[in-house]
């Protein structure tokens, strides 16, 4: 029998074979008890539970009758003509920022963008988001970013400040020494001209690519083995199986949301498809798109060149090609490498690690396979990772001798993400001028002489260009909150360039791109008519696929085959899906995200598996030195491979704002450059004990539903016979409940929601697009400890095993990873609401469990009696409270609130409301329209922000809809259902493409393992 646990407590539990919920954290702490009678368990008296109830009854009573403050509101002498009041407009722009790409539309009330969505138009990220993507939005109205110039740390003004610098670089110039623009990687073909009228103005002048997450070694890789400086595009979506080592290509890696959408589309078994992909996941920590994986080999950093060599050489010799020397595989590659012989053209192979010789053999697989033109091309560059390792060494090397005369610092902290910062920070005092043109002043702009803030994407005029022949266009939502100016525009000054760069932008697409298109006759509609879509894709033509050169083995002797002999701890750094490499670091929406694996919020750690913890001694939450000192409390991870420990980037930072400062630790320190390029794998690390303790703060065991979690889930194997499989109890269930209610009578719409297991991935994102949405309160690491989170979709994560929890050793080591978003279920017999003393929350017409806010007194009789533990209480008053000094507190951060959705206030119960706005703004403009809802058109936040499509929502009523298909999909089931609780969110049950669910105890699982 399968076992489902969330910990290793859990775990230890299961071995004994007691009840999961034994282990489980109290669901509420109670005032008035002692901290030691709650974490013992003692149970109340009669005296003290009249004691909480009369306090709870007069608390309620007290803030029931408190004035609610008076807000005024100012009309508009002269309304703008495109601005209804109440009613939203939407532009289309695009995200990036130097890391992450999407393209997106912007939900703007009033003149204020409080919404970012994705934008269906793209064929790149087809409506699809992430988590940092949904969250772009708070950091407009961050008040830590820098509102005006500084000189020399000092206020100063623009007029003052371009006088000087125009002054500074004829100097420069006229002295003929170097000028460097330091730069993340620029997508935008206008920005890349703007670089060139700069060196046309300073000849001297000198564009260096630096990205805090480097992808240098791919470049350098398919130009040495392929003839092409650049990096492919991927189409996961044409693989029958996916092969990849340290790639979260779900999560980070290249361009996620994009990958997240290919993939589900090779999952998805809706509509009677019967197709399933593969996936096998190598990797060196429990990543997003490792826990989705069929196949699971936790390796060291130091194994994965030899797996592939391995790998390779097998394929190598089937064709005909050299093999490679090397050591013998600590993992068995037989049955994999048959399974892409006989797929040919339809697999792909990726690897995420920045080492041009893994690349290299990468590409050397894929090709042998006949991958290229079919799972991945070069007719379609990738341009979004631009940073050159080689070339920022130079630079590096370059100040420190004196030979800069000038910097000019775009979108780059370096002085924080470089690995020998102290190196970067001496060269650039080194440097007689220097310019930071970043929307902070951070750990590299507070060392600039001049500080020249940029502007916030929502607020600029730009365009992109993130594969060749693919562009988008980014406009202004809003005008500039603050005193700053687009860096772009900065540089046309200082250039000599005349003219607002929207013009210039606007310049370029009518020389470069109007062209390429034959449908409209003038520019100025084709312009207007790109600007609504905000996407144009002429594409980018066809070429012949480059031919491997295999002379790469001879010039690369024997590093190629060479293996980094393992030598004590190794370590792996990586990003998270929420702060990734630092930039959203100051932003509380992802700071209090729990991280989709480990749970934890507001702190990284050092993830260590329970078994080599054991050996090392160390035990959760122990404060521990790596490598003499960097120090970071321990956090036991199931699946992390032994002998290794992984710690997350991008915390640790000095000057990002009030909300990240002395947050976590930084760790790029610990990372190093190796073949020249940068890298994120380290071998030789140390870990001492330091004797001290620190709390790190998990949601996984917060609203326990007492271990009755409905995890459903078959083979492809099984699937294929029976369309049943795995849900076999629900068919069984659903004949045999009985009840003397009458059956729920929805004349109207009836709403519902499915979740598809097959393609959900744990991203995130869904939970994030809900805050944002329904304006829930961030409520600080404190407070989250006291299990008061208040996110009101919940990502449960179950660790899986099919042994019996006797060898907790073995199940430990690789255990396989569910993920289950769990909101309000809106049970047509919802036993929340025949609790509720003053009807707060009723049932709808439509199938709707709904809450009046003004009606709730705070008795959380509907808490103590929801079976899914999806309802949260405002203990506190999170709005103008300096106590909780996050996106509530000041003017400024509060433009972000939608005005649709009441803030609420201390000793109100919330919850999902299946974002009811958007249900009834729909209907509204159906009426208005003469016409009835579509299928699919009430998108509540979740459902719109997810990229793989996980989500389904609409009227069940409504004959053909998708949801109504799905509510009859073999696959589906209610959580809980065997309560009667009839809810109306379903979800489908997962299928895994493997002989058996379990990764410990299938046997051809078991074999594979070497060693």
């Amino acid at each position: 029998m399968k076992k489902y646990w969330k910990s290793t407590k859990e775990l230890l539990e299961l071995k004994n074979q007691d009840q999961v919920q034994k282990v489980s954290e109290p669901e509420f702490s109670f005032e008035g008890l002692t901290e030691g009678e709650v974490k013992s368990g003692v149970k109340a008296n009669r005296r003290d539970f009249l004691k909480i109830l009369g306090f709870s009854v007069g608390y309620a009573a007290v803030a029931s009758s408190c004035e609610v403050p008076v807000r005024k509101a100012i009309p508009y002498l002269s309304k703008p003509e495109e601005i209804i009041p109440g009613v939203a407009n939407h532009y289309a722009s695009t995200f990036y920022d130097g890391h992450d790409f999407a393209s997106v539309v912007i939900k703007v009330r009033e003149g204020r963008p409080i919404k970012v969505e994705g934008n269906e138009l793209s064929s790149i990220t087809p409506g699809g988001t992430s988590a940092r993507v949904q969250a772009s939005v708070l950091s407009l109205y961050d008040g830590a970013r820098q509102q005006y110039p500084l000189k020399g740390g000092n206020k100063s003004d623009w007029a003052t400040i371009d006088k000087e610098i125009m002054a500074n670089l004829d100097k420069v110039a006229e002295a003929n020494q170097k000028i460097i623009i330091l730069s993340a990687s620029v997508i935008s073909p206008s920005t890349k001209k703007l670089f060139k009228g700069f060196k046309t103005k300073y000849p001297t002048a000198e564009v260096v690519y630096y990205d805090a997450i480097s992808y240098s070694a791919m470049r350098e890789a398919n130009k040495l083995t392929f003839g092409q400086d650049n990096i492919a595009s991927y189409h996961f979506d044409n693989a029958n199986i996916v092969v990849s080592f340290n790639a979260d290509f779900l999560g980070n890696w290249l361009s996620p949301v994009e990958f997240a959408s290919q993939y589900a589309k090779t999952r998805d078994l809706t509509n009677g498809r019967k197709k399933l992909s593969a996936h096998y996941q190598f990797e060196s920590y429990m990543s997003v798109t490792g826990s989705n994986a069929d196949k699971r080999f936790p390796i060291k950093p130091s194994d994965e060149k030899v797996v592939l060599i391995n790998l390779y050489n097998y394929i190598a010799k089937k064709s005909g090609k050299p093999t490679i020397k090397v050591n013998r595989s600590p993992v068995k590659i037989d049955n994999l490498a048959k399974e892409l012989l006989n797929n040919p053209s339809k697999s792909l192979i990726i690897s995420g690690t920045n080492d041009v010789y893994i690349q290299s053999i990468v590409n050397a697989i894929n090709y042998l396979l006949s991958n290229l033109g079919s799972t991945l091309e070069f007719e379609r560059e990738l341009l979004t990772k631009q940073g050159n390792d080689r070339d920022f060494e130079a630079f590096v090397k370059e100040m420190n001798n004196g030979q800069v005369g000038a910097v000019l610092m775009y979108n780059v902290n370096p002085a924080y993400d470089y690995y020998n910062s102290a190196k970067f920070v001496s060269g650039l005092k080194r440097v007689g001028f220097t310019v930071a043109m970043s929307q902070k002043n951070d750990e590299t702009s507070s060392l600039a002489q001049y500080v020249c803030p940029d502007n916030h994407f929502l607020e600029s005029w730009d365009d992109a260009e993130p594969y060749t022949g693919f562009y988008s266009l980014t406009q202004p939502t809003i005008r500039p909150i603050f005193d700053t100016r687009q860096a772009q525009a900065s540089l046309m000054k200082w250039a000599g360039i005349e003219g607002d760069y929207h013009s210039y932008v606007q310049k370029f697409w009518e020389e470069n791109l109007y062209e390429k298109q034959t449908e409209f006759l003038s520019f100025n509609d084709f312009w207007n008519h790109t600007l609504q879509r905000g996407v144009f894709e002429p594409g980018s033509g066809t070429k012949e696929s480059p031919v491997y050169d295999f002379t790469f083995f001879d010039r690369a002797g024997n590093k190629l085959g060479e293996a980094e002999q393992s030598t004590g701890i190794e370590a792996i750094l990586y990003e998270t899906i929420a702060i990734g490499s630092g930039n959203f670091a100051n932003n509380p929406w992802l700071q209090e995200l729990p991280d989709p694996i480990s749970k934890t919020v507001w702190d990284n750690y050092v993830a260590i598996s329970p078994n080599f913890a054991e050996e090392l001694g160390l035990e959760q939450d122990d404060v521990v030195k790596v490598n003499g000192g960097l120090e970071l409390p321990v956090l036991i991870q199931p699946g992390q491979p032994a002998g290794t420990v992984s710690i997350a980037l991008g915390y640790g930072r000095s000057k990002a704002g009030k909300v990240a400062d002395g947050i976590g630790k930084n760790a790029y320190p610990l990372s190093q450059l190796k073949n020249n390029t940068r890298q994120y794998e380290i071998n030789g690390v140390t870990i001492e004990k330091t004797g001290d303790t620190y709390s790190l703060v998990t949601t996984q065991t917060h609203h326990s539903m007492e271990g009755r979690h409905i995890i459903k889930e078959t083979t492809f194997k099984d699937y294929k016979k029976d369309t049943k499989a795995g849900n076999e109890d629900h068919h069984e269930l659903k004949d045999k409940l009985v009840t003397m209610y009458p059956d729920p009578d929805h004349p109207g719409a009836s709403w519902g929601l499915s979740l598809d297991f097959n393609k959900c991935i744990g991203c995130n994102a869904c939970i994030v697009a809900c805050q944002a949405e329904n304006n829930v309160a961030v409520i600080g690491k404190e407070e989250v400890k006291n299990r008061r989170i208040m996110h009101w979709i919940r990502l449960d994560r179950y660790y899986s095993t099919d042994g019996d929890g006797v060898n907790k050793d073995v199940e430990s080591d690789n255990p396989e990873v569910f993920h289950q978003p769990v909101m309000c279920q809106h049970g047509d017999n919802a036993p929340c609401e025949n609790v509720c003393p003053v009807a707060a929350t009723p049932h709808s017409m439509e199938g709707l469990n709904t809450m009046a806010y003004n009606r709730c007194i705070g008795t959380r009789y509907c808490m103590n009696n929801c079976p899914y533990r999806v309802r949260r209480f405002n203990w506190y008053r999170y709005i103008d409270n300096d106590e909780f000094d996050y996106n509530f507190n000041d003017n400024i951060s509060k433009m972000v609130l939608n005005p649709d959705v009441v803030v609420r206030e201390r000793g109100v119960v919330e919850k999902c409301s299946f974002c009811v706005q958007r249900i009834q703004e729909t209907k509204i403009i159906a009426k208005n329209e003469g016409r009835e809802i579509r299928d699919g058109e009430v998108q509540p936040a979740c459902v719109q922000a997810c990229p793989t499509s996980a989500f389904v929502f609409g009227d069940k009523n409504l004959n053909g809809s998708k949801i109504s298909k799905h509510f009859e999909d073999d696959r589906s089931y209610g959580l809980l259902e065997e309560l009667h609780t009839l809810p109306s969110v379903v979800y489908l049950t997962k299928v895994r493409n493997t002989e058996e669910t379990g990764n410990n105890n299938s046997e051809r699982m078991r074999d594979e393992f070497a060693s």
